[in-house]
């Protein structure tokens, strides 16, 4: 950690208890902790889901439970968030964390291909956070896009993935590849208004017209 970084994690709101926990158990007894969203960029999904106050919260990505957690304290009273985490693995310390938190009973989380699960989801979306699988990030968005309401957002994790979007060398690995098809897909798509983050690993935030 730089002492950009530092300074900045030492003037913003303090992680809560639940998630520091959960933040120490994911790196203790999980691999790949990459994915774990981590004290700021969880800050910013809930400064984000706060200001958009949604009724409904998919997730496509739940790892070990993080990023819901952050995404659900901007839910509206009775709001619901779904999450989607295809790696049964992480099933037992997600559901943990949920149970823990105050939003276990506003969390539904469903384990399985989200390509599979998403078209039987018979709710309109407010607010979509895409942080799966890169290569399958614009089958995705095709996926939400009719389930995501007018006006509704969609926030995308990691679509500069350090850096490997714009090295020409790294196009043959497919899941930079999956982001770059990605991004230049949103970067044409009129239907919508979009800005990309430079936080973190990149967050690209999309609002549906």
């Amino acid at each position: 950690m730089n002492k950009l970084e530092k300074y900045i994690l030492e003037h913003i709101d303090s992680e809560d208890d639940v998630l520091e926990e959960l933040n120490r158990e994911t790196h203790l007894k999980v691999l790949g902790t990459r994915m774990l969203s981590g004290h700021l960029q969880g800050q910013v999904l809930t400064m984000l889901s706060k200001m958009i106050q949604p009724d409904n919260i998919l997730e496509i990505g739940t790892f070990t439970g993080y990023s819901a957690i952050c995404l659900a304290k901007g839910l509206r009273v009775n709001g619901k968030l779904v999450t989607i985490e295809i790696d049964d693995e992480f099933e037992s310390i997600a559901r943990k964390y949920f149970a823990k938190s105050e939003f276990g009973p506003v969390i539904t989380l469903l384990i399985g291909s989200a390509q599979k699960i998403i078209p039987s989801l018979k709710i309109i979306f407010d607010l979509v956070f895409i942080d799966g699988n890169k290569r399958e990030y614009l089958i995705y968005y095709n996926l939400v896009f009719d389930k995501l309401k007018r006006g509704g957002f969609i926030i995308v994790d990691n679509t500069l993935w350090n850096g490997k979007i714009i090295d020409n060398t790294c196009s043959n690995d497919s899941q930079t590849a999956g982001i770059m098809e990605f991004n230049s897909y949103i970067k044409n798509d009129n239907r919508v208004e979009k800005v990309i983050l430079n936080i973190r690993d990149g967050i690209t935030i999309i609002r549906k017209k």
